[in-house]
């Protein structure tokens, strides 16, 4: 929205900055060139804390591989030893006791069983040769996209605090999520969408919505929720009977604000509350348009499983193709999180063949479909894509026919922006337990994702409680092996 709809902002008491002094003391000839420069969404404001959406913070550090990040949310932990990490001893000593062989650590129930061997083949697939379950038949036939990290390992074996951990970096609530921190570092390509959606199909994360948040940082950074369906947004559309009433309510908004300023100083609240009402205003027609997918053509509906008969798989669907959508207008981190009607999250403390089959068909031909789809609209090249849980599940079964939770090791993948596909990097022991090669923590994956993005992960800080804070607090190395 334009600045004119605050009057009382242009004219208050203190020094004007350098965009005030072009447009009040230049003329007709000032007007134009303000003008061009905020038609660029990606000038570079002048590096304070003050929060400017859609503005640069600091810009990238470097070149970088990736315009935007797509983050594959898989709530609950899928189990890397009926995915992507196969191990041949599981079969060989099915139903034995792990003890025998192995130091079994406290786990989150400790109700622990025997040796449990995956209920799904694997199948080395395309040039490659990339071992990936019978569980992701589409998603099998993407293998040369993908670099599979096997040896993610994660420092809490409980969902909440392992979910703050994989969002924000820290354990503890409260931190900023690593889309807000792409946001500030950033801004937005995209000047009438938020800069970090999160498409909501149903689960949000054990957590909760600070797995989303902005922490410390200024709150027009933190992720934005849209439902997958109907208007995306609640609300989105005007209430008010004409756009000039509108414009006059947003006027006295605007002089309002104007008045605080001016007697009360500058607040970051009262500046993000702004930023949001100019925000929301210009997303009063971006937001129907995004969400209209039934005009995609027919056969990218089917592709995605808009039309499929497991109506989580319409869900997820109708996600990827909303992630695309909004890639295609320059939202920056964009999260999908998992259909609420898919069985217990990826979480299969029992039942594992059911829930994670449950699960596996809900997302598959989704992200195979967003994989293909970026491919041949040449955006694959610069839409970073991460599928991901908040760690693993256990090589023994919890009880029967479950497994428990596993942090010592377990398996991620990414594609595109700047990765090396057909990678496979780390590894697992002989049971998928322990990464025992190229162990890789949760800040590398972070450092990685911002380096993508030209974003130097030890230069992006904030200053709060006396020192810079980052994403990746003071840990972090990039994983170079799966850099293209």
């Amino acid at each position: 929205m334009k600045e004119s709809f605050f009057p009382c902002r242009r004219y208050r008491a203190t020094p004007l900055n350098r965009r005030e002094m072009l447009a009040q003391c230049a003329g007709g000839f000032g007007a134009v060139a303000l003008a061009a420069l905020r038609s660029d969404p990606a000038f570079g404001a002048e590096l304070t804390n003050e929060p400017t959406r859609g503005v640069a913070r600091h810009g990238p550090h470097h070149a970088p591989k990736a315009k935007n990040i797509i983050f594959l949310y898989m709530d609950g932990g899928p189990s890397q030893v009926d995915t992507f990490d196969p191990k041949p001893a599981l079969t060989k000593y099915d139903g034995q006791d792990p003890g025998a062989f192995f130091e079994v650590e406290p786990t989150q129930f400790n109700n622990n069983g025997k040796v449990l061997a995956s209920p799904w083949k694997f199948k080395q697939h395309g040039q490659s040769g990339i071992p990936i379950s019978s569980l992701f038949p589409h998603l099998a036939e993407c293998a040369d996209e993908l670099a599979i990290v096997r040896s993610m390992v994660s420092e809490f074996p409980e969902h909440t605090f392992a979910n703050y951990f994989l969002h924000t970096g820290s354990g503890f609530q409260g931190r900023p999520s690593m889309g807000a921190w792409v946001n500030y570092g950033l801004g937005s390509e995209c000047q009438n969408l938020p800069g970090f959606v999160v498409l909501n199909g149903g689960l949000i994360p054990p957590g909760g919505l600070d797995c989303f948040g902005s922490g410390f940082l200024p709150a027009s950074y933190q992720g934005s929720i849209f439902k997958p369906s109907g208007s995306g947004v609640a609300n989105i559309r005007p209430t008010v009977g004409t756009p000039m009433q509108q414009r006059r309510k947003l006027d006295l908004i605007g002089q309002l604000d104007g008045m605080s300023e001016e007697q009360f100083g500058r607040h970051d609240e009262l500046e993000s509350a702004i930023r949001n009402y100019e925000l929301a205003y210009q997303m009063q027609m971006a937001v129907p348009e995004v969400m209209e997918i039934k005009q995609e053509p027919k056969h990218i509906q089917q592709m995605y499983g808009l039309e499929a008969e497991y109506r989580p798989t319409q869900i997820y669907g109708a996600q990827c193709l909303l992630a695309r959508r909004m890639v295609d207008r320059g939202v920056r981190f964009i999260e999908l999180t998992c259909p609420s009607v898919a069985k217990d999250r990826w979480d299969q403390h029992s039942d594992l063949k059911g829930g994670h089959e449950n699960n596996a068909k809900a997302v598959d031909q989704p992200v195979a479909a967003l994989l293909k789809d970026l491919r041949q609209r040449g955006l694959l090249d610069e839409t970073l894509v991460v599928w991901a849980g908040e760690f693993g599940r256990t090589p023994f079964a919890q009880g029967k026919n479950g497994r428990d939770h596993n942090p010592h090791g377990f398996s991620i993948w990414l594609a595109g922006g700047g990765v090396k596909g057909g990678t496979i990097y780390g590894a697992t022991d002989e049971w998928g337990y322990k990464a025992i090669e190229n162990r890789t923590e949760i800040h590398d994956l972070h450092a990685t994702m911002l380096h993508l993005l030209g974003v130097d992960h030890t230069k992006s800080t904030f200053r709060f409680g006396g020192r810079d804070m980052r994403l990746t607090d003071v840990k972090g190395h990039l994983i170079h092996d799966i850099l293209a």
